[in-house]
Parts: C-alpha cells; structure tokens; sequence
C-alpha cells in the first residue's frame, strides 16, 4: 500500500486515473484505502433542475449516484441516498453562495461547490472543491486545468472554540504549443495540512474561509518555487537565452 500511495504522488495528474484503475486491479483488498485517500482530477456534472454545474467527487457520492449541492438530490436518482442534517444542509447552501463569491474573485471563473456533514465525533466535515480550466488570456498556453480540493474536519465546540484539520490538495496541468517553442506539458500535484483552534464568535465559515485563503496563498507560492522555477532553472541551462549566450562570447 505504502508503494502504490509512492507511485500515484508522482503520477501527473492526467494519468493519475489510469494509474488508479491499475493499482486497483493489482490490490483488490485495498481498494477502499486506495479510493479514499488518491485525488482525481475533478469532474463536473448538471444539475437539471437548477440547470447549475457542480463537481462530482467521493465526498457527494452514494453508490454510483452523485448528489448536487443546489437541488440535494441526487443523479442518477438514489431513493436512499444519504443527505446532510437541516443544520447542516443550511450551512451547505451558505457555503455554497459564499464559496462561489471567492472563486469569482480569485478566479474570475470557474465551478465551486460544497458538501457538508456529520461526522462521528458531533463535529462536522466539509469539503470545498474549485475546478478552472480553459486557456491563457496571453494566448500562450494553449490548455490548462486546475483542480483545487480543500477538507476541513471540525471538532465539536468547546468553551466558544473548535479545532480545524484542513487537508488541501490541488492538480495543475498546463499545455503549451508555440512553433518557436514546441509543444511543453507541464503537470503535477501538492498536498498539504494546516491545524488550527480558532473563536467560533463569528461562525465556522469565516474560519473555514479564512483557513482556505492562507492554505492557497501557500500552495500557489509552493506550485511557483518547485513547478515553475525549478522548470524555467533547467530550460535556461540547457537553453540558454540569446542575452546570456552573448554575455558568454569572448571579445573579438
């Protein structure tokens, strides 16, 4: 088990389902260890009565039927599907409406969603997902993907506090195709966890929220040190720009 989590950190994330279905098919008897803990890229799904896209995930699923956060219901239709508490549900919609205000400002676009409930423990879980694809405004990536997945486990109140466990992963993949450059993949993921006690005064949102913003801050500064800067550190040895070759040419 510890090899096949080894293999599927370094698995790009196009290939990752791939690689998933053929781990699986090696480890039947770990197959429930295997699909609660590998990240898929997202995958997204209508909502035929809000006529609202959502993202379909582990955590919204029952069976082979997903469940959308704006209608509760699920697809394709589940009569006993598993569904959050009143409280619960009320939190889920106003995350939701909340979470989808801060795709739009950090991401100009996009799909979010929400799913919220119970765990064992008289706390809650919930997990907030964003997926952006599309292309580059400067028209130099042809195609690009970014699939965020945040989980944040909620301990129940004590004393007008709650413990926060935040787990975030997030896949990026990037394509770009450019005569004088050639066609340039570049893919990868990162996983980190962030702990916290915070004041319950203002509601479990506001310190979800709050948690997610800085876990993102860091992720992307992350994603820019080890993906971009380690890359453009190897294209510029092996390729080095036009102003450094002449810096190197000796004097006639």
């Amino acid at each position: 088990m510890d090899a096949a989590m080894d293999l599927m950190r370094r698995m790009p994330p196009g290939s990752a389902e791939t690689a998933l279905n053929a781990l699986l098919s090696l480890l039947p008897d770990n197959s429930l260890d295997l699909l609660s803990q590998v990240d898929l890229p997202l995958q997204v799904c209508m909502d035929k009565e809000s006529m609202k896209e959502y993202i379909l995930c582990e955590y919204n699923r029952d069976a082979d039927s997903y469940r959308s956060p704006w209608s509760n219901k699920y697809e394709p239709p589940l009569e006993d599907g598993t569904v959050p508490s009143e409280a619960m549900r009320n939190l889920e919609i106003e995350a939701n409406e909340v979470f989808s205000v801060y795709r739009d400002q950090y991401y100009e676009g996009g799909i979010s969603s929400v799913y919220i409930w119970e765990d064992e423990d008289n706390g809650f879980i919930a997990c907030f997902l964003i997926k952006k694809d599309g292309q580059g405004k400067r028209g130099y990536m042809q195609i690009g993907s970014w699939d965020a997945i945040h989980v944040i486990q909620v301990g129940p109140e004590e004393e007008g506090a709650a413990h926060y466990c935040l787990n975030s992963t997030v896949m990026l993949s990037l394509t770009t195709d450019k005569k004088h450059s050639g066609t340039f993949n570049l893919s990868g993921s990162i996983r980190r966890q962030m702990s916290m006690t915070l004041a319950v005064a203002d509601g479990h949102l506001v310190n979800m929220g709050k948690m997610i913003e800085e876990m993102e801050g860091k992720l992307r500064n992350t994603l820019d040190q080890v993906y971009f800067g380690k890359t453009r550190e190897m294209v510029c040895t092996l390729r080095p720009p036009p102003e450094v070759l002449n810096m190197r040419l000796p004097d006639s």
